[in-house]
């Protein structure tokens, strides 16, 4: 696990246009496209890779009987010719004098710039096929130097998706912060797996601050708290408009992932106030807010003080 942040561990360098970006995975124009099968019966040095890649997601494309015309292992390795050239038909052969191909020759996809590496799945996973990743070249992901092959294994099969019981430990591995967060006491449950980082985050791009996937906090939050959404006749202000201006989403050591406890949170915008000298209110202690004021996020039941003092429990 990574101990920093993803911006802190990766050298931060300009991004260039993505033309150039482009022209790094033309690979070498005096090798030629040879096919896969031609390579893979040439060389046993690769078995291992080949047999995972075969069962995965990303193999299934390069069967004849299910696969799409064209695309193989050279769609992203570069042309194989020079690889096998010096390569006896038999492999048998080949192991015996310990001959291996020329993987100097293809495409150095993990030497590449990660805004590049992602140019090579971009290929094929477009924004008109994947909508969600119609931001990616713009997001903060990809601003700080993370690929595609950072989160995607893609030799690794048969699932080469993220898997919701994975994703939090793959996210906590450059977000050490969330994840200390994460184990307060008051916490969202993604360490009990009902909940995952994508449920508020598009790991692949936002056109919103925190890759956020609603176009406000609220929004985000109200997808699963639709009874705080509103609108309401009495509602909590401006502060309504964004729900971390209470809460802390990843984790906070007061209930109901409040930024601080009760009356303080409250008084950093409200007064205090006096009750009035009604029967019984001489005796009345109480020392959160909410014991009289429960419907913070707003209500439709007006209360005879007026605006102004708060929304009571009726």
């Amino acid at each position: 696990m990574l101990a920093v942040a993803c911006a802190a561990i990766k050298d931060s360098k300009p991004i260039m246009p993505i033309r150039q970006y482009e022209m790094m995975l033309v690979g070498r124009v005096d090798a030629e496209y040879v096919g896969t099968d031609n390579c893979v019966a040439k060389c046993h040095h690769h078995d291992k890779i080949a047999d995972d890649f075969k069962h995965s997601v990303h193999g299934e494309q390069i069967k004849p009987e299910t696969g799409l015309p064209l695309v193989n292992c050279e769609s992203c390795h570069g042309a194989g010719s020079l690889a096998i050239a010096n390569l006896d038909d038999d492999p048998e052969l080949n192991d015996a004098q310990k001959k291996k191909c020329d993987t100097a020759t293809f495409l150095d996809i993990m030497n590449l710039p990660p805004q590049a590496q992602s140019l090579i799945c971009l290929k094929c996973h477009s924004a008109a096929s994947t909508p969600s990743l119609t931001h990616w070249n713009a997001s903060s992901h990809a601003m700080n130097d993370v690929s595609c092959f950072d989160c995607h294994k893609l030799h690794r099969g048969p699932q080469q998706k993220v898997s919701r019981d994975e994703m939090s430990a793959l996210c906590y591995g450059c977000h050490p912060d969330v994840k200390a967060e994460n184990q307060l006491f008051s916490h969202h449950p993604l360490r009990e797996k009902k909940m995952a980082c994508v449920d508020c985050h598009e790991p692949h791009g936002s056109v919103q601050d925190k890759l956020l996937k609603g176009m406000t906090p609220k929004e985000t939050c109200t997808r699963c708290h639709m009874e705080k959404q509103g609108p309401f006749a009495y509602e909590h202000g401006d502060v309504m408009e964004n729900c971390a201006n209470c809460h802390t989403p990843h984790g906070s050591v007061v209930n109901n992932l409040l930024n601080a406890a009760m009356p303080a949170l409250c008084f950093q915008c409200h007064g205090g106030h006096t009750l009035d000298n009604s029967a019984g209110a001489k005796q009345l202690f109480v020392n959160r807010c909410t014991d009289c004021h429960s419907q913070v996020h707003g209500t439709d039941i007006p209360f005879p003080a007026g605006t102004g003092n708060g929304t009571l429990r009726q």
